[in-house]
């Protein structure tokens, strides 16, 4: 199943001991799930995961914090965006996510943010769910 997998799973899944957020990154290393990715969340992933603040938090060396990112991106399928036009989500920032989600034929995009996500003008055929909701589903 294709799928895209926020930022904000992705850390949550660094920083925290356990839970449902690490369960979605397990799934994709287990290749139960495509994670699709494309430039704008891939840089993403990058640059939050070398925050000081995140880096802190993580029990992970910075090694093998990077690893662990290389063995998850190795999961993922590569996909570009052409499109013109854009979701006009209330979060700007977040605008990539629903492009990448509809230029992969995604049917699920994991995250903590619901909110911004399903705030935008053009609706499509995928879901927004937790990784908690996405787990129960599974």
């Amino acid at each position: 199943m294709n799928v895209v997998i926020d930022t904000n799973v992705w850390i949550s899944a660094l920083i925290s001991k356990d839970g449902a957020s690490r369960e979605i990154i397990k799934l994709a290393l287990l290749e139960e799930i495509v994670p699709q990715i494309g430039t704008a969340l891939f840089l993403e992933y990058e640059d939050v995961t070398k925050r000081e603040k995140i880096t802190a938090l993580c029990a992970l060396s910075l090694k093998e914090q990077e690893e662990l990112l290389q063995a998850f991106l190795s999961t993922c399928k590569w996909n570009e965006i052409f499109y013109l036009w854009r979701p006009n989500l209330n979060d700007k920032d977040d605008d990539f996510l629903i492009e990448l989600a509809v230029a992969s034929n995604s049917r699920v995009i994991i995250t903590e943010n619901q909110k911004d996500l399903k705030s935008g003008e053009l609706h499509f055929d995928f879901e927004v769910l937790t990784p908690k909701e996405f787990l129960q589903r599974k």
